[in-house]
Formats: C-alpha cells, sequence, structure tokens
C-alpha cells in the first residue's frame, strides 16, 4: 500500500469504528484486536480493489474468460465464508499473516500477544479453513468452530 493512502486509510478505520459504536468488551476480543480486525479488513478491501484497478489499465494481464471469473468467485465466496468461521483472534491472525504478509512477530507485537500464541493461532486457522473450504466444495457444511487457542 502506498504511504500515501495510509492517511485515509486510518481515518477510515477509525470511522468505521465510530459508525459500529465503539468497542463494547463482551470477553469475545480486546480492544486492540477488534480495531486490528477492522483494519485487516479495510486493507484487504483497498488491496483487493488496487489489483483489480490495475488488471484493468495494466497491458499484458492475461484476459479472464468467464468460466475462470465464475469459479474465482466462487472460490472467493467460500474462503470468505470459512474466514467468517472463524473467531475474531484466529480470523486476524490468518489475514494478517495470509493476506498482509506480516510476519508472526509483527503480528504479536501488533495484537498483543506472545508469538507463541501467534503460531498457534495460525496452525488451528489454517486447519479450520482448510476443512471449512473442502467441505463448502462438497456441499456439506463445515464442523462448528470448537475450543483451540
Amino acid at each position: 500500500m502506498p504511504n500515501r493512502d495510509v492517511p485515509d486509510l486510518v481515518q477510515e478505520v477509525f470511522l468505521l469504528a465510530h459508525q459500529k459504536g465503539g468497542f463494547v468488551d463482551d470477553g469475545r476480543a480486546k480492544s486492540r484486536t477488534w480495531i486490528a480486525a477492522i483494519t485487516v479488513r479495510l486493507a484487504s478491501g483497498y488491496r483487493r480493489k488496487r489489483k483489480e484497478e490495475l488488471s484493468d489499465v495494466e497491458p499484458g494481464m492475461t484476459t479472464r474468460t468467464p468460466e475462470v471469473e465464475v469459479s474465482t468467485r466462487r472460490s472467493l465466496e467460500r474462503l470468505t465464508q470459512c474466514l467468517d468461521g472463524l473467531d475474531l483472534e484466529h480470523r486476524s491472525v490468518f489475514v494478517l499473516f495470509e493476506v498482509e504478509g506480516m510476519r508472526s512477530a509483527e503480528i504479536a507485537e501488533t495484537l498483543g500477544v506472545p508469538v507463541g500464541t501467534v503460531y498457534s493461532r495460525l496452525h488451528h486457522a489454517r486447519a479450520r479453513v482448510r476443512e471449512a473450504y473442502v467441505a463448502l466444495g462438497r456441499g456439506t457444511k463445515p464442523i462448528a468452530e470448537g475450543g483451540g487457542s
């Protein structure tokens, strides 16, 4: 993300947090995790939008067939369903690592948790996403998320 866009993204994060009514301590997440999750979603949306804009104007990009577009859209919808099935702590770590490309130490610092917790959450999140993705592909309902780290 270009540095010039960071202030706008930060402003969007806090505007969205305000629109949601602020953080409410319901025992499911810490305030830092809550704001990090909002940031992750907005940054992911920004990257996705930016990538689409570039693919529309960038020369040499391969033209996608309707079949590929449909397949890609279905795959992304399945992945979104899988991520929605994760609790906030696991989803945040998964997205920060897999989508945003952050290192485990950076994630630990951002979320205020030990690096070992990041490793554990990432391991469990990957397994749950993998299982849910396969289940959704077969047309079966993913297993509900249980406990874990």
